[in-house]
Protein backbone atom coordinates (compact mmCIF):
# COMPACT_ATOMS: atom_id res chain seq x y z
CA UNK A 1 0.00 0.00 0.00
CA UNK A 2 1.27 3.47 -0.90
CA UNK A 3 1.50 6.38 1.53
CA UNK A 4 -1.87 8.09 2.19
CA UNK A 5 -2.59 11.25 0.20
CA UNK A 6 -1.65 14.38 2.13
CA UNK A 7 -4.06 16.61 0.16
CA UNK A 8 -7.81 16.16 -0.36
CA UNK A 9 -9.30 18.28 -3.15
CA UNK A 10 -13.11 18.45 -3.00
CA UNK A 11 -15.19 19.78 -5.89
CA UNK A 12 -18.80 20.58 -5.04
CA UNK A 13 -17.74 21.63 -1.53
CA UNK A 14 -20.74 23.94 -1.03
CA UNK A 15 -23.24 21.19 -1.85
CA UNK A 16 -25.55 19.23 0.46
CA UNK A 17 -23.50 16.01 0.38
CA UNK A 18 -20.35 17.86 1.45
CA UNK A 19 -22.17 19.52 4.36
CA UNK A 20 -24.03 16.43 5.59
CA UNK A 21 -21.49 13.68 5.00
CA UNK A 22 -18.04 14.58 3.68
CA UNK A 23 -16.96 17.29 6.14
CA UNK A 24 -18.44 15.50 9.19
CA UNK A 25 -16.59 12.35 8.06
CA UNK A 26 -13.30 14.22 7.69
CA UNK A 27 -13.85 15.78 11.12
CA UNK A 28 -14.38 12.33 12.68
CA UNK A 29 -11.27 10.93 10.99
CA UNK A 30 -9.30 13.89 12.34
CA UNK A 31 -10.77 13.36 15.82
CA UNK A 32 -9.56 9.74 15.75
CA UNK A 33 -6.09 10.69 14.53
CA UNK A 34 -6.52 8.87 11.22
CA UNK A 35 -5.64 11.68 8.82
CA UNK A 36 -2.02 12.06 7.62
CA UNK A 37 0.23 14.69 9.19
CA UNK A 38 0.13 18.14 7.59
CA UNK A 39 -3.18 17.21 5.92
CA UNK A 40 -4.76 19.87 3.69
CA UNK A 41 -8.37 19.99 2.50
CA UNK A 42 -8.80 22.20 -0.56
CA UNK A 43 -12.49 22.93 -1.01
CA UNK A 44 -13.81 24.18 -4.32
CA UNK A 45 -17.17 25.45 -5.53
CA UNK A 46 -18.64 28.05 -7.84
CA UNK A 47 -19.52 30.51 -5.04
CA UNK A 48 -17.11 33.36 -4.35
CA UNK A 49 -15.92 33.45 -0.73
CA UNK A 50 -12.71 33.51 1.25
CA UNK A 51 -11.24 30.85 3.54
CA UNK A 52 -12.71 32.30 6.73
CA UNK A 53 -16.25 32.56 5.36
CA UNK A 54 -16.13 29.00 4.09
CA UNK A 55 -14.76 27.69 7.39
CA UNK A 56 -17.67 29.37 9.18
CA UNK A 57 -20.09 27.53 6.86
CA UNK A 58 -18.34 24.22 7.54
CA UNK A 59 -18.39 24.87 11.29
CA UNK A 60 -22.14 25.47 11.17
CA UNK A 61 -22.62 22.23 9.22
CA UNK A 62 -20.52 20.27 11.72
CA UNK A 63 -22.60 21.57 14.63
CA UNK A 64 -25.81 20.72 12.77
CA UNK A 65 -24.93 17.18 11.68
CA UNK A 66 -22.48 15.88 14.32
CA UNK A 67 -24.52 16.56 17.45
CA UNK A 68 -22.65 15.46 20.58
CA UNK A 69 -19.57 14.51 18.55
CA UNK A 70 -18.88 18.21 17.94
CA UNK A 71 -16.54 20.07 20.27
CA UNK A 72 -15.17 23.56 19.82
CA UNK A 73 -11.68 22.29 20.65
CA UNK A 74 -11.64 19.66 17.89
CA UNK A 75 -13.27 22.05 15.42
CA UNK A 76 -10.55 24.56 16.30
CA UNK A 77 -7.84 22.13 15.14
CA UNK A 78 -9.83 20.78 12.16
CA UNK A 79 -11.05 23.97 10.45
CA UNK A 80 -7.55 25.43 9.81
CA UNK A 81 -6.87 22.39 7.60
CA UNK A 82 -9.45 23.73 5.13
CA UNK A 83 -8.91 26.34 2.47
CA UNK A 84 -11.38 27.44 -0.21
CA UNK A 85 -10.82 28.21 -3.87
CA UNK A 86 -13.70 29.14 -6.20
CA UNK A 87 -13.48 27.26 -9.52
CA UNK A 88 -15.81 26.92 -12.49
CA UNK A 89 -15.08 24.20 -15.01
CA UNK A 90 -13.12 25.63 -17.91
CA UNK A 91 -11.94 28.78 -16.08
CA UNK A 92 -8.17 28.63 -16.62
CA UNK A 93 -7.38 31.49 -14.23
CA UNK A 94 -9.28 29.93 -11.36
CA UNK A 95 -7.68 26.54 -12.04
CA UNK A 96 -4.25 28.18 -12.02
CA UNK A 97 -5.07 29.74 -8.64
CA UNK A 98 -6.16 26.31 -7.43
CA UNK A 99 -2.86 24.81 -8.57
CA UNK A 100 -1.02 27.47 -6.57
CA UNK A 101 -2.85 26.36 -3.43
CA UNK A 102 -1.54 22.82 -3.96
CA UNK A 103 1.91 23.82 -5.23
CA UNK A 104 4.63 21.64 -3.75
CA UNK A 105 2.19 19.14 -2.23
CA UNK A 106 1.14 16.98 -5.22
CA UNK A 107 4.19 14.73 -4.91
CA UNK A 108 2.98 13.79 -1.41
CA UNK A 109 -0.25 12.43 -2.82
CA UNK A 110 -3.41 14.14 -4.06
CA UNK A 111 -6.90 12.65 -3.79
CA UNK A 112 -9.61 14.44 -5.79
CA UNK A 113 -13.29 14.01 -4.87
CA UNK A 114 -15.95 14.98 -7.44
CA UNK A 115 -19.22 15.71 -5.63
CA UNK A 116 -20.65 17.34 -8.76
CA UNK A 117 -23.09 16.43 -11.56
CA UNK A 118 -21.63 13.74 -13.88
CA UNK A 119 -21.61 16.21 -16.78
CA UNK A 120 -18.79 18.06 -14.97
CA UNK A 121 -16.62 14.99 -14.29
CA UNK A 122 -14.64 15.00 -17.55
CA UNK A 123 -14.34 18.83 -17.86
CA UNK A 124 -13.12 19.07 -14.25
CA UNK A 125 -10.58 16.29 -14.81
CA UNK A 126 -9.37 17.98 -17.99
CA UNK A 127 -8.99 21.24 -16.08
CA UNK A 128 -6.84 19.45 -13.50
CA UNK A 129 -4.69 18.03 -16.29
CA UNK A 130 -4.29 21.46 -17.90
CA UNK A 131 -3.25 22.87 -14.51
CA UNK A 132 -0.59 20.15 -14.14
CA UNK A 133 -2.28 18.52 -11.14
CA UNK A 134 -2.53 14.95 -12.45
CA UNK A 135 0.34 12.64 -11.62
CA UNK A 136 0.63 8.82 -11.72
CA UNK A 137 -0.24 8.70 -8.00
CA UNK A 138 -3.18 11.15 -8.16
CA UNK A 139 -6.51 9.52 -7.28
CA UNK A 140 -9.97 10.64 -8.36
CA UNK A 141 -13.29 9.68 -6.76
CA UNK A 142 -16.67 10.13 -8.48
CA UNK A 143 -20.11 10.16 -6.87
CA UNK A 144 -22.93 8.30 -8.58
CA UNK A 145 -24.67 8.40 -11.01
CA UNK A 146 -22.09 7.32 -13.56
CA UNK A 147 -24.29 8.12 -16.55
CA UNK A 148 -28.00 7.48 -17.13
CA UNK A 149 -27.62 4.39 -19.34
CA UNK A 150 -24.84 2.20 -20.73
CA UNK A 151 -23.90 4.60 -23.54
CA UNK A 152 -23.62 7.69 -21.32
CA UNK A 153 -21.82 5.63 -18.65
CA UNK A 154 -19.20 4.64 -21.22
CA UNK A 155 -18.85 8.29 -22.26
CA UNK A 156 -18.22 9.37 -18.63
CA UNK A 157 -15.77 6.52 -18.07
CA UNK A 158 -13.98 7.24 -21.35
CA UNK A 159 -13.60 10.91 -20.43
CA UNK A 160 -12.05 10.11 -17.04
CA UNK A 161 -10.19 7.07 -18.39
CA UNK A 162 -8.40 9.22 -20.95
CA UNK A 163 -6.66 11.06 -18.10
CA UNK A 164 -6.50 8.46 -15.30
CA UNK A 165 -5.58 4.80 -15.19
CA UNK A 166 -8.31 2.50 -13.80
CA UNK A 167 -6.13 1.95 -10.72
CA UNK A 168 -6.48 5.69 -9.97
CA UNK A 169 -10.29 5.84 -10.34
CA UNK A 170 -12.58 5.37 -7.31
CA UNK A 171 -16.31 5.18 -8.16
CA UNK A 172 -18.30 5.79 -4.99
CA UNK A 173 -21.37 3.85 -3.88
CA UNK A 174 -21.88 4.86 -0.26
CA UNK A 175 -23.76 1.62 0.53
CA UNK A 176 -20.40 -0.17 0.24
CA UNK A 177 -19.15 1.96 3.13
CA UNK A 178 -21.90 0.73 5.47
CA UNK A 179 -20.65 -1.65 8.16
CA UNK A 180 -23.53 -4.07 7.64
CA UNK A 181 -22.92 -4.33 3.90
CA UNK A 182 -19.23 -5.08 4.53
CA UNK A 183 -20.37 -7.57 7.16
CA UNK A 184 -22.02 -9.63 4.40
CA UNK A 185 -18.51 -10.68 3.36
CA UNK A 186 -17.68 -11.70 6.93
CA UNK A 187 -20.99 -13.53 7.33
CA UNK A 188 -20.56 -15.55 4.16
CA UNK A 189 -16.84 -16.23 4.08
CA UNK A 190 -15.95 -16.15 7.79
CA UNK A 191 -18.46 -18.73 9.07
CA UNK A 192 -18.33 -22.39 8.08
CA UNK A 193 -22.07 -22.98 8.63
CA UNK A 194 -23.30 -20.54 5.96
CA UNK A 195 -21.22 -20.81 2.80
CA UNK A 196 -22.01 -24.54 2.16
CA UNK A 197 -25.74 -23.65 2.20
CA UNK A 198 -25.41 -20.43 0.18
CA UNK A 199 -26.74 -21.81 -3.11
CA UNK A 200 -29.76 -23.19 -4.95
CA UNK A 201 -29.68 -26.45 -2.98
CA UNK A 202 -30.69 -24.77 0.29
CA UNK A 203 -32.02 -21.30 -0.59
CA UNK A 204 -35.54 -20.83 -1.92
CA UNK A 205 -35.33 -17.12 -2.74
CA UNK A 206 -33.70 -13.82 -1.74
CA UNK A 207 -35.39 -10.47 -1.05
CA UNK A 208 -33.72 -7.06 -1.04
CA UNK A 209 -35.81 -4.10 0.13
CA UNK A 210 -34.80 -0.45 0.35
CA UNK A 211 -37.71 1.68 1.55
CA UNK A 212 -37.71 5.46 1.96
CA UNK A 213 -40.39 7.51 3.71
CA UNK A 214 -39.36 10.74 1.97
CA UNK A 215 -40.67 12.15 -1.30
CA UNK A 216 -38.77 14.43 -3.67
CA UNK A 217 -37.26 16.46 -0.79
CA UNK A 218 -35.70 19.13 -2.99
CA UNK A 219 -34.41 16.68 -5.61
CA UNK A 220 -37.02 17.64 -8.24
CA UNK A 221 -34.53 18.68 -10.91
CA UNK A 222 -32.52 15.46 -10.53
CA UNK A 223 -35.12 12.81 -9.80
CA UNK A 224 -37.80 13.38 -12.45
CA UNK A 225 -36.84 11.46 -15.56
CA UNK A 226 -34.42 9.33 -13.53
CA UNK A 227 -36.73 7.34 -11.27
CA UNK A 228 -36.30 4.56 -8.75
CA UNK A 229 -34.77 2.04 -11.16
CA UNK A 230 -31.81 4.26 -12.09
CA UNK A 231 -31.56 6.04 -8.73
CA UNK A 232 -31.53 3.01 -6.41
CA UNK A 233 -31.54 -0.33 -8.23
CA UNK A 234 -28.72 0.34 -10.71
CA UNK A 235 -26.22 1.12 -7.96
CA UNK A 236 -27.07 0.38 -4.30
CA UNK A 237 -29.31 -2.65 -4.78
CA UNK A 238 -27.24 -4.32 -7.48
CA UNK A 239 -24.12 -3.85 -5.37
CA UNK A 240 -25.84 -5.63 -2.48
CA UNK A 241 -27.04 -8.35 -4.86
CA UNK A 242 -23.53 -8.86 -6.22
CA UNK A 243 -22.09 -9.37 -2.71
CA UNK A 244 -24.84 -11.86 -1.84
CA UNK A 245 -24.49 -13.74 -5.14
CA UNK A 246 -20.73 -13.63 -5.80
CA UNK A 247 -18.50 -16.70 -5.73
CA UNK A 248 -15.88 -16.82 -2.94
CA UNK A 249 -12.95 -14.58 -3.95
CA UNK A 250 -9.45 -16.07 -3.76
CA UNK A 251 -8.41 -13.41 -1.25
CA UNK A 252 -9.65 -10.15 0.27
CA UNK A 253 -8.13 -7.72 -2.21
CA UNK A 254 -9.67 -5.24 -4.69
CA UNK A 255 -9.08 -7.32 -7.81
CA UNK A 256 -10.27 -10.68 -6.43
CA UNK A 257 -13.42 -9.27 -4.77
CA UNK A 258 -14.48 -7.17 -7.74
CA UNK A 259 -13.74 -9.95 -10.25
CA UNK A 260 -16.33 -12.14 -8.52
CA UNK A 261 -18.88 -9.32 -8.18
CA UNK A 262 -18.79 -8.54 -11.89
CA UNK A 263 -19.23 -12.23 -12.77
CA UNK A 264 -22.46 -12.28 -10.78
CA UNK A 265 -23.70 -9.05 -12.38
CA UNK A 266 -22.98 -10.36 -15.87
CA UNK A 267 -25.03 -13.47 -15.05
CA UNK A 268 -28.24 -11.45 -14.50
CA UNK A 269 -30.85 -12.60 -17.02
CA UNK A 270 -31.82 -9.67 -19.30
CA UNK A 271 -35.49 -8.71 -19.48
CA UNK A 272 -37.63 -8.23 -22.58
CA UNK A 273 -40.91 -6.55 -23.51
CA UNK A 274 -42.64 -9.78 -22.51
CA UNK A 275 -40.84 -10.65 -19.28
CA UNK A 276 -41.16 -7.14 -17.80
CA UNK A 277 -44.92 -7.71 -17.63
CA UNK A 278 -44.50 -10.59 -15.15
CA UNK A 279 -41.09 -9.77 -13.65
CA UNK A 280 -41.37 -6.03 -12.91
CA UNK A 281 -43.71 -3.48 -11.36
CA UNK A 282 -43.54 0.31 -11.72
CA UNK A 283 -45.34 2.61 -9.31
CA UNK A 284 -45.79 6.29 -8.48
CA UNK A 285 -47.00 7.58 -5.12
CA UNK A 286 -50.24 9.52 -4.74
CA UNK A 287 -51.49 11.46 -1.67
CA UNK A 288 -51.63 9.52 1.58
CA UNK A 289 -50.19 9.37 5.09
CA UNK A 290 -46.62 8.46 6.07
CA UNK A 291 -45.68 8.07 9.75
CA UNK A 292 -48.92 9.82 10.73
CA UNK A 293 -48.33 12.82 8.45
CA UNK A 294 -50.56 13.70 5.48
CA UNK A 295 -48.43 14.04 2.32
CA UNK A 296 -49.11 15.00 -1.28
CA UNK A 297 -48.58 12.88 -4.38
CA UNK A 298 -45.56 12.89 -6.68
CA UNK A 299 -47.33 14.80 -9.47
CA UNK A 300 -48.45 17.42 -6.94
CA UNK A 301 -44.90 17.88 -5.64
CA UNK A 302 -43.59 18.04 -9.19
CA UNK A 303 -46.34 20.42 -10.33
CA UNK A 304 -47.20 18.39 -13.42
CA UNK A 305 -48.01 14.81 -14.52
CA UNK A 306 -45.00 12.52 -15.04
CA UNK A 307 -44.25 8.94 -16.11
CA UNK A 308 -41.29 8.68 -13.72
CA UNK A 309 -41.54 5.73 -11.34
CA UNK A 310 -41.02 6.29 -7.60
CA UNK A 311 -41.35 2.56 -6.86
CA UNK A 312 -40.03 -0.52 -8.58
CA UNK A 313 -40.26 -4.23 -7.78
CA UNK A 314 -38.32 -6.80 -9.79
CA UNK A 315 -37.93 -10.55 -10.02
CA UNK A 316 -34.36 -11.22 -11.12
CA UNK A 317 -32.61 -14.46 -12.05
CA UNK A 318 -28.88 -15.14 -11.97
CA UNK A 319 -28.06 -17.70 -14.62
CA UNK A 320 -25.16 -19.64 -13.18
CA UNK A 321 -24.55 -22.91 -11.32
CA UNK A 322 -24.91 -21.50 -7.82
CA UNK A 323 -28.22 -19.68 -8.29
CA UNK A 324 -30.08 -21.52 -11.05
CA UNK A 325 -33.81 -21.39 -10.28
CA UNK A 326 -33.48 -19.06 -7.26
CA UNK A 327 -35.41 -15.80 -7.76
CA UNK A 328 -34.03 -12.54 -6.34
CA UNK A 329 -36.86 -10.13 -5.50
CA UNK A 330 -35.86 -6.46 -5.40
CA UNK A 331 -38.12 -3.72 -4.08
CA UNK A 332 -37.50 -0.01 -3.52
CA UNK A 333 -39.62 3.09 -3.36
CA UNK A 334 -40.37 6.50 -1.91
CA UNK A 335 -43.19 7.30 0.52
CA UNK A 336 -43.04 3.79 1.98
CA UNK A 337 -44.48 3.03 5.45
CA UNK A 338 -40.99 2.80 6.99
CA UNK A 339 -37.40 3.70 6.24
CA UNK A 340 -35.63 0.38 6.09
CA UNK A 341 -33.02 -1.48 4.11
CA UNK A 342 -32.84 -5.22 4.56
CA UNK A 343 -31.96 -8.53 2.96
CA UNK A 344 -34.00 -11.69 3.52
CA UNK A 345 -32.50 -15.10 2.77
CA UNK A 346 -35.38 -17.58 2.65
CA UNK A 347 -34.15 -21.15 3.02
CA UNK A 348 -36.00 -24.18 1.66
CA UNK A 349 -38.03 -26.40 4.01
CA UNK A 350 -36.45 -29.55 5.42
CA UNK A 351 -36.81 -32.40 2.93
CA UNK A 352 -38.72 -34.66 5.31
CA UNK A 353 -40.33 -33.85 8.63
CA UNK A 354 -40.14 -36.47 11.36
CA UNK A 355 -42.47 -34.50 13.61
CA UNK A 356 -45.83 -35.05 11.89
CA UNK A 357 -47.83 -38.19 12.82
CA UNK A 358 -51.39 -39.32 12.28
CA UNK A 359 -51.99 -36.52 9.83
CA UNK A 360 -51.34 -33.79 12.39
CA UNK A 361 -49.43 -30.71 11.28
CA UNK A 362 -46.02 -29.94 12.75
CA UNK A 363 -45.85 -26.16 12.53
CA UNK A 364 -42.52 -26.63 10.82
CA UNK A 365 -41.42 -23.45 9.00
CA UNK A 366 -38.44 -22.96 6.68
CA UNK A 367 -35.52 -21.07 8.21
CA UNK A 368 -35.23 -17.38 7.40
CA UNK A 369 -32.27 -15.04 7.78
CA UNK A 370 -32.98 -11.30 7.98
CA UNK A 371 -30.04 -8.91 7.60
CA UNK A 372 -31.12 -5.37 8.49
CA UNK A 373 -28.91 -2.57 7.16
CA UNK A 374 -30.87 0.43 8.45
CA UNK A 375 -32.18 2.01 10.60
CA UNK A 376 -31.16 -0.74 13.09
CA UNK A 377 -28.29 -3.06 12.23
CA UNK A 378 -28.81 -6.72 13.03
CA UNK A 379 -28.75 -10.28 11.75
CA UNK A 380 -31.67 -12.51 12.77
CA UNK A 381 -31.95 -16.21 12.04
CA UNK A 382 -35.35 -17.79 12.56
CA UNK A 383 -35.07 -21.47 13.51
CA UNK A 384 -37.42 -24.17 14.78
CA UNK A 385 -37.35 -25.20 18.44
CA UNK A 386 -39.38 -27.59 20.60
CA UNK A 387 -42.04 -25.87 22.62
CA UNK A 388 -41.58 -26.66 26.36
CA UNK A 389 -44.14 -29.12 27.74
CA UNK A 390 -44.94 -32.76 28.50
CA UNK A 391 -47.10 -33.48 25.43
CA UNK A 392 -46.23 -36.71 23.65
CA UNK A 393 -46.69 -34.95 20.32
CA UNK A 394 -43.61 -32.76 19.81
CA UNK A 395 -44.76 -29.22 19.16
CA UNK A 396 -42.43 -26.86 17.35
CA UNK A 397 -42.27 -23.09 17.45
CA UNK A 398 -40.23 -20.59 15.51
CA UNK A 399 -37.64 -18.77 17.64
CA UNK A 400 -35.17 -16.07 16.68
CA UNK A 401 -31.42 -16.01 17.11
CA UNK A 402 -30.76 -12.29 17.21
CA UNK A 403 -27.37 -10.67 16.74
CA UNK A 404 -27.72 -6.94 17.21
CA UNK A 405 -24.57 -5.36 15.84
CA UNK A 406 -25.36 -2.19 17.78
CA UNK A 407 -25.47 -4.16 21.05
CA UNK A 408 -22.61 -6.55 20.22
CA UNK A 409 -20.27 -3.62 19.56
CA UNK A 410 -21.84 -1.21 22.01
CA UNK A 411 -18.50 0.33 22.95
CA UNK A 412 -17.70 1.35 19.39
CA UNK A 413 -19.12 4.34 17.56
CA UNK A 414 -21.14 3.55 14.45
CA UNK A 415 -19.25 5.10 11.59
CA UNK A 416 -20.58 7.28 8.79
CA UNK A 417 -20.19 5.25 5.57
CA UNK A 418 -18.12 8.05 4.03
CA UNK A 419 -15.50 7.78 6.78
CA UNK A 420 -14.55 4.32 5.54
CA UNK A 421 -14.63 5.39 1.88
CA UNK A 422 -12.58 8.56 2.36
CA UNK A 423 -10.00 6.68 4.42
CA UNK A 424 -9.71 4.01 1.68
CA UNK A 425 -9.47 6.68 -1.02
CA UNK A 426 -6.60 8.40 0.79
CA UNK A 427 -4.88 5.01 1.22
CA UNK A 428 -5.51 3.89 -2.37
CA UNK A 429 -7.56 0.78 -1.44
CA UNK A 430 -10.21 0.16 -4.15
CA UNK A 431 -11.96 -2.86 -2.57
CA UNK A 432 -15.10 -0.91 -1.59
CA UNK A 433 -15.27 1.10 -4.80
CA UNK A 434 -16.94 0.14 -8.07
CA UNK A 435 -14.87 -0.87 -11.10
CA UNK A 436 -15.76 0.23 -14.62
CA UNK A 437 -16.85 -3.23 -15.77
CA UNK A 438 -19.15 -3.49 -12.73
CA UNK A 439 -20.88 -0.21 -13.61
CA UNK A 440 -21.30 -1.28 -17.22
CA UNK A 441 -22.62 -4.74 -16.26
CA UNK A 442 -25.17 -3.03 -14.01
CA UNK A 443 -26.27 -0.66 -16.78
CA UNK A 444 -26.55 -3.49 -19.31
CA UNK A 445 -29.19 -5.19 -17.14
CA UNK A 446 -30.98 -1.93 -16.24
CA UNK A 447 -31.13 -0.91 -19.90
CA UNK A 448 -32.82 -4.21 -20.76
CA UNK A 449 -35.59 -3.37 -18.24
CA UNK A 450 -36.01 0.19 -19.52
CA UNK A 451 -36.21 -1.06 -23.13
CA UNK A 452 -38.69 -3.72 -22.02
CA UNK A 453 -40.87 -1.07 -20.38
CA UNK A 454 -40.82 0.97 -23.60
CA UNK A 455 -41.68 -2.05 -25.75
CA UNK A 456 -44.54 -3.01 -23.41
CA UNK A 457 -45.67 0.63 -22.99
CA UNK A 458 -45.60 0.02 -19.24
CA UNK A 459 -46.63 3.07 -17.19
CA UNK A 460 -46.30 3.51 -13.42
CA UNK A 461 -49.27 2.24 -11.40
CA UNK A 462 -50.49 4.57 -8.62
CA UNK A 463 -50.05 3.67 -4.96
CA UNK A 464 -51.09 5.65 -1.91
CA UNK A 465 -48.25 7.13 0.11
CA UNK A 466 -47.66 5.02 3.21
CA UNK A 467 -48.09 1.69 1.39
CA UNK A 468 -45.55 -0.82 0.08
CA UNK A 469 -46.18 0.06 -3.56
CA UNK A 470 -48.98 -1.02 -5.93
CA UNK A 471 -50.91 -4.23 -5.29
CA UNK A 472 -49.23 -5.73 -8.36
CA UNK A 473 -45.96 -5.76 -6.35
CA UNK A 474 -47.60 -8.17 -3.89
CA UNK A 475 -48.79 -10.33 -6.78
CA UNK A 476 -45.26 -10.36 -8.25
CA UNK A 477 -43.95 -12.45 -5.34
CA UNK A 478 -47.12 -14.22 -4.22
CA UNK A 479 -47.53 -15.86 -7.64
CA UNK A 480 -44.48 -17.90 -6.61
CA UNK A 481 -45.95 -18.85 -3.23
CA UNK A 482 -43.82 -16.35 -1.26
CA UNK A 483 -44.52 -13.06 0.53
CA UNK A 484 -42.62 -9.86 1.11
CA UNK A 485 -41.02 -9.57 4.55
CA UNK A 486 -42.69 -6.43 5.98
Amino acid sequence: MTEPSATFLLFGATGDLARRMIFPSLYNLHADGLLPEDFLIVASGRSEMDDDAFREDVDAALQQFLGDRYTAELAGSFLPMICYQPVEAGNADQLAALAERIDGRAERGLSVYLSTPPSLFAPTAQGLADAGLIRPDTRIAMEKPIGKDLASSKAVNDGIGALFDESQIFRVDHYLGKETVQNLLALRFGNVMFEPLWNATAIDHVQITVGETVGLEGRVSYYDGVGALRDMVQNHMLQILSIIAMEPPARMDPTAVRDEKVKALRSLRPMTGETVKTHSVRGQYTPGAVCGQIVTGYADELGQPSDTETFVALKAHIDNWRWQGVPFYLRTGKRMPARQSEIVIQFKPVRHSIFGRDGHGTGLEPNTMVIRLQPEEYIRLQIMSKRPGLERQVRLEEVTLDVSLTAAFAGQRRRIAYERLILDLLAGDQTLFVRRDEVEAQWTWIDSIIEGWKDANMKPAPYSSGNWGPSSAIALIERDGASWHD
